[in-house]
């Protein structure tokens, strides 16, 4: 078994845990859900330490690795900042699961080693930004979800088992604008970054690729929520359909662009 697959194995099995506490009934934000998140955060942290440490891997599986990596450290300061936030670990926790057995299963299709001297300046800028960015949409996605599934529950009178575990309707939607708002402020500067970088590549500000246009659609969609929000108060299922539609953009953009340059295409 090669280092990479024993890597992820004791990444996945590090998450386990942490769902199987948050769906306890008594379960609390206290010493143990600290411990339980930090033992998730530390498998995926060390696949990525060791596999990319010295250089920049632009495979699908080291994306998809440092994307779950971001989630639960962005996961643990919305824990910590935000009295109902750790409350989404049922939704968040088995969907970085599923990202991370995606991610096993492409491991053995290598992308490309970038220079350390390449991933430096605008160029490390913007790889930073990106991950943040995709990060906090992915956790505003799982509130956005948690609300949807609250308020189907109150509609029908009928809580299920993980709708007593979730945030309340109100704190989701609050958590999700919040989110929302950093994550519009990280992608702006993203673009901006995206700019300088291709500026100093090529002497242009935009390049219309797949990647620049659907990040571009995604920050007006997330825009236009936040506005519509502030001017009408949107929530319910046209909210989750924009975030997850936002979510969805991104996905195209980052995790997609690498699936069909990686995989597809071989690059």
């Amino acid at each position: 078994m090669s280092q990479g697959l024993v890597f992820s194995f004791a990444a996945l099995t590090a998450m386990v845990p942490a769902f199987v506490f948050s769906l306890r009934k008594d379960g609390q934000r206290g010493a143990m859900f600290w411990i339980l998140l930090t033992v998730a955060f530390a498998g995926t942290a060390s696949w990525v330490a060791v596999q990319i440490t010295g250089h920049w891997s632009t495979g699908l599986a080291s994306a998809l690795w440092v994307t779950i990596g971001a989630s639960l450290f962005l996961f643990a300061w919305v824990s910590a900042l935000t009295p109902q936030g750790w409350r989404l670990t049922p939704l968040l926790v088995p969907y970085l699961f599923i990202l991370g057995v995606i991610a096993t299963v492409w491991l053995t299709v290598p992308g490309k080693m970038m220079a350390p001297n390449l991933a430096m300046g605008w160029v490390a800028v913007h790889i930073v930004l990106s991950v943040i960015t995709y990060a906090l949409v992915t956790i505003a996605s799982v509130a956005a979800l948690a609300a949807f599934l609250q308020e189907r529950a109150l509609k029908n009178k009928r809580p299920t088992t993980l709708s007593r575990l979730l945030p309340s309707v109100i704190d989701s939607e609050k958590l999700l604008v919040r989110l929302l708002v950093a994550a519009e402020t990280v992608l702006g500067f993203g673009v901006v970054s995206g700019m300088a970088l291709q500026y100093e590549t090529n002497g242009s500000l935009l390049t219309p690729d797949h990647k620049t246009l659907l990040s571009l659609a995604a920050f007006v969609v997330i825009g236009a929520l936040l506005l519509a929000h502030r001017l009408t108060g949107v929530r319910g299922k046209a909210a989750t359909r924009l975030v997850l539609l936002a979510y969805l953009l991104l996905t195209l953009g980052y995790p997609g662009v690498k699936f069909i340059t990686s995989i597809l295409i071989g690059k």
